[in-house]
């Protein structure tokens, strides 16, 4: 007692899609990016080289004209004449270093993760890092305040054990701008409030050009596959929407928006304007694999001022985890950055938050080993999904039932050279299942609905950052792919490792087809008696690559599914029953639906315009 046909196609259907979303998820604008590079290079190829030496001599005049139009006016107050200062804010999570020059963190740490080496977890460091805005230092002279120093008032702490630090510039006029940093006890959340006394005349047109730069240092082993997991993230009018790295891009937004944000693999750096951004121009870049950077992203945004002298710009940085209970305190929908379905699978990410997350936190808070958390996850989701296969077995069982019947149909309208009148078949075998009680799609449907519960387990298990540096068995890290064995060459589809969770999830899932396929009731059409040991194969390519914690979930599945499988066939569905209430339904008068209705009729006419044919081809 096996999968019918109907069940085949439904894991095929299954198969089909789920390689299509890989392919989608993980190859997706390649073909438009290797293009885009191609004209880009050509493009940079036929222009005509320039004379270095008037290229060396225009860049000496433009530096010089920079730094002469950066230099502020005597009257402004600076700190030490320029040398720059360092002061430090620190939670139990965050540590963050700030420079005067421009008054803005210089470096941000992470207390609580490691990144693949074993050092510590680092956001906003580099040169390439800052918050800067443009302001009116004189007729026709600007700056950006990224390369003005500041004067630090020091650290203080309130009684909450919240932590403050504030950089002034002012100057002999009265004008005066403040930056004042505070962050809260064991927060990730950075409040940013700008003071600005004079800003009438310290900006134009009642806004503030502000820019963001954040660069994404790598914390994964893998730098392609934390690519590939990065987005561009934003919130605007209450909507959120991310975009993939890709090769690099641009974004531009006219109407006003509340947040950005850098998301890789497990970690968030974000800018949020608490009255909302005006417009902003996102760009991103992604620097050669040697230097170790996921991405460089750039945001010019506008931020509007009331009228008069007097402003206050409320801002917030956020550094921290991709974690959904973490962004999820912060009220402002960046818990949608965690990626627990998108695309047309969007839907399973209510299944994660909702229903997966819920369970799996408790397991976690109270058993040591993520492993076997994995392990009661998995047992939990198979005893839940347990009916539905129960229904998907049955089907199979009254199909079985049937062979005979369906023999005899099939030898009815076998002619003498061995051909199958197909329309005429499936007309009465149509019949037979209708009579019998039998649905045609009993075996597909039960199949499909287990859809959302796989995707969605798909997603939760690249997702979630408690995974992260969590070791079960040979697997150093469950939130990357687990390799017992490094290859001195690349195979494609494959992949320069072997990945031992990703064997067993295989030899299981091989195991099952092997089994389903010596009990299936019908097994000579060569299509479908092969089909099954595709997609098991498919898997040995698809998941080597994908965290161990994914391919640990799918070989526990499919172990408890094998046992499943074994006990309803064998001691929970009682065959006699199934005859018994096949000859029952027989007797009962036969309701069709309006599908079955259609299919009917569709057959029938069909039956008719080959009598018809028939008919016309022998006058």
């Amino acid at each position: 007692m096996g999968m019918d046909r109907n069940t085949i196609i439904g894991f095929v259907l299954i198969g089909a899609l789920l390689i299509a979303m890989f392919i989608i998820n993980s190859q997706s604008n390649q073909t438009y990016l290797k293009e885009k590079k191609r004209i880009e290079d050509s493009i940079t190829a036929s222009k005509p080289k320039p004379d270095m030496a008037l290229v060396k001599l225009d860049s000496l005049r433009s530096d010089s004209a920079i730094k002469k139009k950066e230099q502020l006016p005597a009257v402004f107050i600076t700190d030490s004449a320029g040398k720059e200062r360092f002061d430090t804010l620190e939670n139990d999570v965050l540590r963050i270093v700030f420079t005067n020059r421009g008054g803005q963190p210089a470096d941000v740490a992470l207390k609580e993760f490691r990144k693949y080496d074993g050092k510590p977890v680092v956001l906003g460091k580099g040169s390439y890092n800052k918050i800067s805005y443009t302001i009116n230092t004189g007729v026709n002279q600007t700056t950006e305040t990224a390369n003005v120093p500041f004067v630090s008032s020091g650290k203080t702490t309130a009684a909450d054990r919240s932590q403050s630090i504030s950089f002034v510039l002012r100057d002999s006029a009265g004008k005066e701008i403040i930056h004042r940093y505070t962050l809260p006890q064991n927060s990730y959340m950075l409040d940013l409030n700008i003071s600005v006394n004079g800003a009438d005349k310290l900006f134009s047109q009642n806004s503030i050009n502000f820019l963001w730069q954040t660069e994404a240092a790598q914390a994964e082993n893998d730098l392609k596959y934390e690519r590939e997991q990065t987005h561009i993230c934003y919130l605007k009018n209450g909507s959120y929407d991310f975009e993939y790295l890709g090769s690099g891009d641009d974004k531009k937004f006219e109407n006003t928006v509340d947040w950005l944000a850098v998301k890789q693999q497990f970690f968030v750096s974000a800018f949020i304007a608490k009255n909302k951004m005006q417009s902003a121009i996102v760009k991103w870049t992604l620097p050669a694999d040697s230097l170790k950077i996921v991405s460089q992203t750039s945001a010019s945004c506008r931020l509007a001022l009331a009228s008069g002298s007097k402003a206050e710009i409320p801002l917030q940085l956020y550094y921290g985890p991709s974690d959904y209970n973490v962004l999820g305190k912060n009220n402002n929908q960046m818990q949608d950055i965690v990626p627990y379905g998108s695309g047309v699978f969007a839907f399973v990410k209510y299944i994660n938050r909702h229903f997966l997350l819920p369970i799996f936190d408790f397991l976690r808070n109270n058993i040591a080993s993520m492993g076997i958390v994995i392990l009661i996850l998995t047992l939990v989701i198979r005893l839940i999904t347990s009916p539905i296969l129960y229904k998907s077995y049955l089907s199979g069982a009254k199909m079985k039932a049937l062979k005979p019947e369906i023999d005899l149909l099939k030898a009815k309208f076998t002619d003498r050279s061995g051909k199958l009148d197909q329309q005429a078949f499936g007309m009465e075998q149509m019949k037979l299942w209708k009579s019998a009680g039998v649905s045609p799609l009993g075996g597909c449907l039960p199949a499909l609905l287990q859809i959302p519960i796989f995707m969605s387990l798909y997603y939760f298990f690249q997702s979630n950052i408690s995974l992260r540096g969590q070791n079960f068995l040979w697997a150093k890290d469950l939130a990357a792919y687990d390799s017992v064995a490094t290859l001195p060459f690349s195979i494609p589809f494959y992949g320069d490792h072997v990945s031992l969770f990703t064997i067993t999830a295989t030899l299981t899932s091989l195991v099952i087809s092997i089994y389903s396929m010596s009990s299936m009731q019908d097994n000579t059409n060569p299509v479908m008696k092969y089909m099954p040991y595709i997609f098991p194969v498919l898997l040995l390519g698809v998941f080597n690559n994908l965290p161990a914690a994914l391919t640990w979930y799918y070989t526990v599945s499919n172990t408890i599914t094998l046992i499943l499988q074994i006990v309803i066939q064998k001691y929970i569905i009682n065959h006699e029953k199934i005859l018994a209430q096949i000859e029952v339904n027989r007797k009962r008068p036969v309701k069709q639906n309006k599908f079955q209705e259609r299919l009917m009729a569709m057959q029938e006419s069909n039956k008719k315009l080959q009598e018809t044919r028939k008919k016309n081809g022998k006058r």
